[in-house]
């Protein structure tokens, strides 16, 4: 037996019993790493959060705003005439003013 044909089963030894196990403890160990969220993901998730919360609480306000806008103008008497009439006019003046 010549030293090439008695490393050819050494080597398949060690791949077996040592190449093989690395590489499946080294990738499981990248996969359960790659699962975990990092310090500065968490960070910016909490921040993306906090902009959410205050995003709807200003749509809330202004969702607020608009039924009591809406509500104001149903109680208000309508009034049948033109716009262009200068008793109106009194009350919108923005009705007839025009850009010159």
């Amino acid at each position: 037996m010549t030293a090439l044909e008695a490393l050819i089963p050494l080597a398949a030894i060690v791949a077996v019993f040592v190449g093989m196990p690395w590489l499946f403890l080294h990738y499981t160990t990248k996969w359960k790493q790659a699962k975990s969220i990092t310090l500065e993901d968490e960070n910016l998730l909490d921040e993306m959060h906090d902009i959410a919360r205050r995003l709807d609480e200003r749509m809330h306000v202004i969702e607020r705003i608009i039924a009591a806008d809406r509500a104001e103008r149903a109680e208000r008497p309508a009034i049948d005439r033109k716009a262009d009439d200068p008793r109106i006019a009194e009350l919108r003046p923005h009705a007839l003013r025009k850009e010159i």
